[in-house]
């Protein structure tokens, strides 16, 4: 969360986006 805060990103924008965020990622990216 202190990095959220020191990039200007709402903590809790940022969480509550996560998962769609994880949902919609391609397989192909991760590794």
């Amino acid at each position: 969360m202190a990095t959220c805060e020191a990039n200007g990103v709402n903590p809790g924008a940022y969480l509550a986006n996560m998962p769609l965020r994880v949902q919609t990622h391609p397989n192909s990216r991760i590794g």
